[in-house]
C-alpha cells in the first residue's frame, strides 16, 4: 500500500499596520516604525524554515525597532539555540529588544536570555533602556513572565521619566491594569495566540448578552494606556489556526496631534 505524504500547509503571516498617537512622544521620534515578533514557539509545529521566513518579512518591513514579546520556544531546550541564531539576523537601527514568555521559564529562561543576548538582543529583564534622538529620549522597558509582576514593574520603570513616552514589552497582556497605574503610554504583549481559532459569531452572542470576554488579541486602551496583543507567530498544542493567522505587527509612532511633546 504505498505512503500518501500530507503536504504541509503554507505557513501565512498576515502583516497589520497600525498608526499610534502618544501624547508623551518626542518630535524627534514622530514616525518611529516598530515591527513586533512574538509567540514563536520554536519546535516541532514551528520549524527553522518558518522562523526564518519570519525573520526575513520583519527585515524586508524596515523597522526602527524590533519587539520581540516571548515565548520563543515551546518545550525543548534543544531549540533555543537554533531560534536565537534566527532572531540575531533581525535588523533594526535602533536594537532588538526582548522579554521573555510563560513557556521560557519552562525551559528555562536564563538560558534563553543568555542565548538572546549572544546574539545582539537586549533581553529586558525588569529594566529598561533609554533610546536617544539628540536630546530627546525614549524608554524602552520589558517586565519578567513570571511571578510578582507588581514588583518587576516598579524595577523596570525605576528612573524612567513620567514626561517622556516609555513603552513596555510583557509578554502577558494582563499587567495592562498595573501598567496604566504607572503611567506607561503602550505595551506590545502576546501570549492569546489570538486564540487561534477565531470565533467571532461567539463574541457577537457574548456582547449581546452583556458579557465580556477576554481580550484575544488586537487594540486595547485603559486609562490613557495603550495596549497591542499580537496574534502571534507559533502554535500550542495543536498546530492549528482557523480564522486567525500567524501575525507580524507594525506600528508607527506619531504625537498626538496638538500634544506638547516638542523635545528634539
Amino acid at each position: 500500500m504505498p505512503i500518501v505524504r500530507r503536504r504541509r500547509r503554507p505557513f501565512v503571516i498576515e502583516v497589520t499596520h497600525r498608526q499610534i498617537e502618544l501624547a508623551r512622544l518626542p518630535a524627534a521620534f514622530a514616525g518611529l516604525r516598530l515591527v513586533q515578533l512574538s509567540d514563536i514557539h520554536h519546535g516541532l509545529y514551528m520549524p527553522s524554515e518558518r522562523v526564518t521566513q519570519a525573520v526575513e518579512l520583519a527585515n524586508r518591513l524596515e523597522p526602527d525597532l524590533v519587539a520581540l514579546t516571548g515565548d520563543f520556544v515551546s518545550n525543548s531546550v534543544n531549540y533555543i539555540e537554533p531560534v536565537a541564531e534566527a532572531l540575531g539576523r533581525l535588523r533594526a537601527p535602533l536594537g532588538v529588544f526582548a522579554v521573555l514568555g510563560n513557556h521560557d521559564y519552562r525551559v528555562g529562561a536564563h538560558r534563553v536570555a543568555a542565548a538572546l543576548e549572544r546574539h545582539a538582543i537586549a533581553v529586558l529583564r525588569n529594566r529598561h533602556v533609554c533610546l536617544a534622538r539628540g536630546s530627546a529620549s525614549l524608554f524602552v522597558a520589558g517586565v519578567d513572565d513570571g511571578r510578582h509582576k507588581q514588583d518587576n514593574l516598579r524595577q523596570a520603570l525605576a528612573g524612567t521619566s513620567p514626561e517622556t513616552t516609555t513603552l513596555l514589552l510583557c509578554h502577558n497582556p494582563a499587567i495592562l491594569p498595573l501598567a496604566a497605574a504607572c503611567g506607561v503610554e503602550l505595551i506590545l504583549s502576546g501570549h492569546t495566540h489570538g486564540g487561534q481559532i477565531g470565533m467571532p459569531r461567539l463574541r457577537s452572542l457574548a456582547a449581546a448578552r452583556g458579557l465580556r470576554l477576554p481580550l484575544a488579541h488586537g487594540w486595547r486602551e485603559f486609562n490613557g494606556t495603550k495596549l497591542y496583543v499580537s496574534r502571534g507567530l507559533g502554535t500550542v498544542i495543536l498546530p492549528i489556526r482557523f480564522r486567525c493567522p500567524a501575525e507580524i505587527p507594525v506600528l508607527q509612532l506619531q504625537p498626538t496631534r496638538g500634544s506638547c511633546s516638542s523635545q528634539s
